[in-house]
């Protein structure tokens, strides 16, 4: 048996050896045919090449299904991560819903309570931006309405959320809107909940500086900023962003519109409120001449005369003379 096992050895040892050498002349041989540089050569090799590749499909098969397969797993990993991901934010969402439902509800109810009146003149268009007008000095966008659809000149306008900009030309059917970031705007603004006045200022950057501070030291970054009645520009209280500190040092505000999503912007149709031209027309309405009117006819008030009274009739007291003292309307008592 010892025998049989080292003849078999013996045997196999020079073959493996054989082997080895014979594929090690080939891959030579093969690496030497592939860096001759002769066109018969090149020949050669393409008729090689077009004659093995083409049936090495059924070798690579097994491997391209592989890679596939791998392939597949990863995209099915990064979906169900995803999946989990919308799942968490569908929850948040949902929680936010009925937190929003529920503010909607006690808004609503305090208004009630309250009997707010509402502005019902503050009313909107919405139009679709046809064309974006920016430059790197101009920063301004087209809108499909106009003059037909009633649209003034100096409205503001907003993108849903915050304020944008304001109409700054008006054609029949289209409308041209410069925004808050152009170096040509300028817009009041009040800072709250400080409630500080300032002016926002476009510089063809997205973030617009705040000029004319009332109370520099009073804001922080995060401050909410509002539009403000100054001027009657724009309605109060619009949303316009929150107070920022830029690189230069400079406070500037990050705009709550999304800028680089400006597909439809709703146009404020806004009316300017009643002036008061006395300062006595605030409590009673007066006419020119100061007579107060009637708030409900607009009719004269009579003027109530003040009551006189009379001072009571005192009767005159003769005064008698005191015992022993001399009279001064007559002669000395001889």
């Amino acid at each position: 048996m010892a025998s049989d096992r080292s003849n078999e050895a013996d045997y196999v040892r020079p073959v493996r050896r054989l082997v080895i050498g014979v594929l090690a002349l080939a891959l030579l041989a093969l690496f030497l045919l592939w860096r001759i540089d002769s066109p018969r050569v090149e020949r050669f090799r393409t008729a090689v090449v077009d004659a093995v590749v083409p049936n090495m499909d059924w070798a690579m098969a097994p491997i391209t299904r592989t890679a596939r397969m791998i392939e597949d797993f990863r995209s099915y990993t990064r979906i169900y991560e995803q999946n989990q991901e919308l799942r968490r934010e569908l929850q948040q969402m949902r929680a936010w819903r009925e937190a929003a439902l529920q503010l909607e509800q006690r808004n609503a109810q305090l208004l009630d309570m309250a009997r707010v009146r509402l502005d019902p003149q503050l009313t909107h268009v919405t139009g679709v931006v046809m064309a974006d007008a920016g430059s790197p000095f101009r920063q301004s966008v087209l809108l499909n309405v106009g003059a037909r659809d009633g649209i003034i000149d100096g409205w503001a306008v907003m993108d849903g959320l915050g304020l944008a900009g304001r109409i700054a030309g008006v054609g029949d059917r289209s409308a041209r809107v410069i925004l808050l970031t152009d170096s040509n705007s300028r817009v009041p603004v009040l800072v709250q909940p400080n409630a500080t006045t300032a002016l926002l200022s476009g510089d063809n950057s997205p973030a617009p500086v705040l000029e004319f501070v009332a109370n520099p030291e009073a804001l922080r970054p995060g401050d909410r900023v509002v539009s403000a009645s100054d001027g009657g520009v724009f309605p109060p209280g619009l949303l316009v962003g929150e107070v920022v500190l830029g690189a230069d040092g400079r406070l500037r505000v990050r705009l709550a519109a999304d800028y680089g999503r400006l597909d439809f912007l709703r146009v404020l149709r806004s009316r300017p409120a009643e002036r008061i031209e006395q300062s006595g027309s605030l409590l009673r309405p007066v006419a020119a001449d100061g007579t107060p009117l009637d708030p409900a006819t607009g009719a004269p008030l009579p003027i109530p005369l003040p009551d006189v009274v009379a001072d009571p009739v005192v009767p005159a007291v003769e005064a008698v003379p005191a015992p022993g003292a001399q009279s001064t309307d007559g002669p000395p008592n001889e």
